[in-house]
């Protein structure tokens, strides 16, 4: 459906994108798809915390998960650009709800009773390894066929709603998650997981075929892979776009060290907590949605830069504050600057790669996106091991800061880039 790439359209009808049932179906797929998911991911952190009673143990849930998936992302590219997205995005849908169901047969008393703790454990992390290598394909197919299902007029407005959806999904499945291990248990959970899954598959079965593009077909493996690479690296603006979002999110995960402030900074307790846990969220679901009907019109570039550095100053705020509700408005602050963020980096994406090499392409940026989510995680709580807590979060936000206008200077193509 995409036009040339040298032609500037875009569109003023905020609900453009939602107007074609194709999108529609893949939108209310992936929703109820990353749903399941984000609830599975907080069971998994709860249960295995539950089974060794070592915080350690949730780090490397995420270990475990982000090795296969960072390792296995410029592969899965190259078989995403040379297959049928269609099928390549069910059968991941399919292997997932495969995987739930393993992990709900771990938690029955026939499991219970024949096996010790940690070996339960370690049986989850193996699943959890599958999933690495399952993720590594559905995110990058999910990407690539979002540009097949809009004409390239609302390719803007597409992503804008893609990330509103994916960030409502993702809120709503941690919250629900929470709710149900209280209600129900793991076992519960894992049902309404299974459940959701399916329903995902059922709805994104809808989809018509998404064939591949002839010339990806013709290359072999390594090139192809190689030819993915290349291509980021050459068009500077995608490069520098996922190379600011890596070191930002790498520099300024203050969310990782949240609790730390909730508990022993702001003495806010779990209710606090919990408020400041999704701060970030809030901010970042209103505005995205509110881009949808007001979406930025021109210099998208140089906001994208403002954004990113705003980012930055919310989290050293973050850091120095000693009043909950100033430190809930820096977070939430962050979260809106980092959605402008995501909705330009997803356009500049959207817009910048051809239709053969989309799959390969978003698998670059799924490398990026992984690697600086987890290695975040763990730079801070490096970080605060050898600087203290409030100086290491002071230390991201200007890193942050220092990556920006790093790229400022190295990346003039994105700072002019409009669309």
């Amino acid at each position: 459906m995409a036009e040339p790439s040298h032609v500037k359209q875009i569109t003023n009808d905020p609900f453009a994108a939602t107007r074609v049932p194709e999108f529609r179906n893949l939108m209310l797929g992936r929703f109820t798809f990353i749903m399941g998911l984000r609830m599975m991911g907080t069971l998994v952190a709860w249960w295995v915390y539950e089974l060794t009673g070592d915080p350690f143990a949730i780090g490397l849930v995420g270990l475990s998960e982000v090795i296969p998936a960072v390792s296995t992302a410029l592969y899965a590219g190259h078989i995403i650009d040379i297959n049928d997205k269609r099928k390549l995005l069910l059968r991941g849908v399919f292997l997932y709800g495969i995987a739930a169901s393993i992990l709900l047969f771990f938690s029955s008393q026939f499991i219970s009773s024949r096996f010790e703790h940690k070996w339960i454990a370690i049986g989850i992390y193996a699943v959890i390894f599958c999933t690495g290598i399952i993720r590594s394909f559905t995110g990058p197919v999910f990407s690539a066929t979002l540009a097949l299902t809009v004409p390239r007029a609302y390719l803007q407005n597409a992503t804008t709603w893609n990330q509103s959806s994916w960030l409502a999904a993702s809120v709503t499945g941690h919250a629900m998650a929470g709710f149900l291990i209280a209600q129900w248990g793991i076992k519960g959970t894992l049902i309404t997981v299974i459940i959701l899954i399916c329903a995902a598959f059922i709805i994104l079965f809808q989809l018509n075929p998404k064939p591949p593009m002839a010339r990806s077909g013709e290359m072999k493996t390594w090139d192809s892979m190689k030819e993915g690479l290349a291509f980021v690296w050459r068009t500077k603006e995608i490069l520098a776009t996922f190379s600011m979002d890596m070191f930002a999110v790498l520099f300024g995960g203050a969310v990782a060290m949240v609790p730390v402030y909730a508990k022993d900074i702001l003495k806010v307790g779990p209710i606090g907590f919990g408020w400041l846990n999704a701060a970030s969220d809030i901010g970042a679901i209103l505005i995205v949605a509110l881009l949808a009907f007001f979406p930025l019109k021109n210099a998208q570039g140089k906001k994208l830069f403002l954004a990113v550095a705003g980012f930055g100053v919310c989290i050293i705020v973050f850091a120095l504050s000693k009043w909950f509700l100033l430190s809930f408005i820096a977070l939430m602050m962050a979260g809106i600057l980092d959605g402008i963020s995501i909705v330009v980096r997803g356009t500049v994406m959207q817009l910048k790669t051809p239709d053969h090499m989309r799959g390969r392409v978003s698998s670059v940026g799924s490398m990026f996106i992984n690697s600086s989510n987890e290695l975040g995680q763990f730079e801070s709580g490096m970080a605060a091991r050898a600087l203290g807590v409030i100086p290491s979060v002071v230390f991201g936000g200007c890193m942050t800061l220092l990556v920006v206008g790093i790229t400022w200077f190295k990346a003039p193509g994105l700072r002019k880039f409009e669309y």
